[in-house]
């Protein structure tokens, strides 16, 4: 018994995230390479909700028919509105930040979220801030140093490190230090994507109060893809004025929009919906320094990327950073179940309730049926 709820609350949930990532970060290079044959951000969106939502269509209406579900409410499709809305604008800007830089500053950046996570926590009041204690002051300290290396990894590229053979256009000039003119792309695909990770943060903690109210995993993606196809589609029309970009031809492209439907929208949602519904979003939040390290080795092999000393001393102090706030987080939960333990008193508590079935017992022996 112990051993199967090991397995599923804590093997399980690590091996499925973990995986996650690798999921995730294979999907931005296929994306980017996408981009590379003209692939327009608006239509890839648009398209992407699309058919995770028609591929959700079946399967949610199978699932709510075979099982008892709890009831859908206005008000719960207005919240799951508004998620969608936070996360097709987070997406929007993602995808957006990643055609302007690379998969590999992506997942650097990503690194932000537990540390913003931590923010947003503490001023919805959903984190304790005590200032003299340690681990509290390792969060604070984490989350500022996480801040701190995303920007070195977006304002600072340095020299090459790794520079693949026949490497394409995506490449940014070689700089030595600063940021000039010719690497405007590079900060303004920075900058996107910190909002990117700003709005995955809301969009994490958010669901969070509403899974409490609608413990409806599927049914919660369903409707998200089906809000956010709808925004996309609508700002995919208002920012995609060519209209032959709306034809995908039959290459990478239509390969990169089918499998960010099925493995992205449907899948990787639902698993961080399970997750976050599981383990809370902070827990989720812990995988994304996986990423950075997929990251790069994809865009060296597959993109023939160039590896700088900016994105490696950037990842690196975002990592600091994170399990900084990862250790004060932990050693703050182990705190508290030691306070939890010490207040607890099984033996005092126990000893009774034995005694007194054990002189329930003789009476009902004497007396034959339990009658006085």
């Amino acid at each position: 018994m112990m051993d199967r709820r090991y397995f599923h609350k804590d093997l399980l949930p690590l091996v499925v995230l973990v995986a996650n990532e690798c999921n995730n970060t294979g999907l931005f290079t296929l994306f980017k390479a996408a981009t590379l044959q003209g692939l327009s951000n608006y239509v890839f969106v648009s398209y992407a909700y699309s058919l995770a939502f028609l591929v959700l269509l079946p399967v949610t209406f199978f699932y709510r028919r075979t099982r008892a579900v709890p009831p859908l409410s206005f008000s719960i499709l207005s919240k799951i509105a508004l998620l969608g809305v936070i996360g097709c604008s987070s997406q929007i800007l993602g995808y957006a930040g990643i055609s302007y830089s690379s998969p590999t500053l992506s997942s650097a950046i990503s690194n932000l979220t537990p540390a913003f996570t931590f923010i947003l926590a503490v001023i919805c009041r959903m984190e304790k801030i005590a200032v003299k204690r340690r681990t509290t002051q390792a969060k604070i300290l984490g989350s500022i140093v996480s801040i701190a290396g995303a920007f070195i990894v977006t304002f600072y590229k340095g020299q090459s490190i790794i520079i693949a053979d026949n490497s394409p256009s995506i490449q940014l000039p070689h700089s030595n230090g600063i940021l000039t003119s010719a690497e405007k792309d590079w900060v303004i695909g920075g900058l996107m994507l910190t909002a990117c990770n700003v709005l995955l943060t809301v969009w994490c903690v958010y669901q969070v109060e509403i899974l409490k109210e609608f413990p409806d995993e599927l049914t919660m993606v369903f409707f998200y893809n089906l809000f956010a196809a709808i925004v996309a589609s609508v700002v995919g029309l208002v920012g995609e004025k060519n209209s032959s970009a709306w034809k995908i031809r039959l290459d990478i492209s239509l390969i990169s929009i089918v499998c960010t439907a099925i493995f992205n929208k449907f899948l990787s949602s639902l698993i961080y919906a399970w997750g976050i519904h599981l383990k809370g979003p902070v827990y989720v939040a812990m995988f994304k320094p996986l990423s950075i390290v997929i990251a790069v080795a994809m865009g060296v092999v597959f993109l023939h990327d160039i590896l700088h000393v900016g994105s490696i001393i950037g990842a690196t102090v975002i990592s600091i950073g994170f399990y900084t706030v990862m250790w004060g987080k932990a050693t703050e939960q182990k705190e508290e179940e030691e306070d939890v333990r010490s207040q607890e008193s099984p033996t005092t508590e126990n000893a009774p309730l034995l005694q007194n079935n054990k002189t329930v017992n003789s009476t009902k022996n004497m007396d034959g049926n339990g009658s006085v």
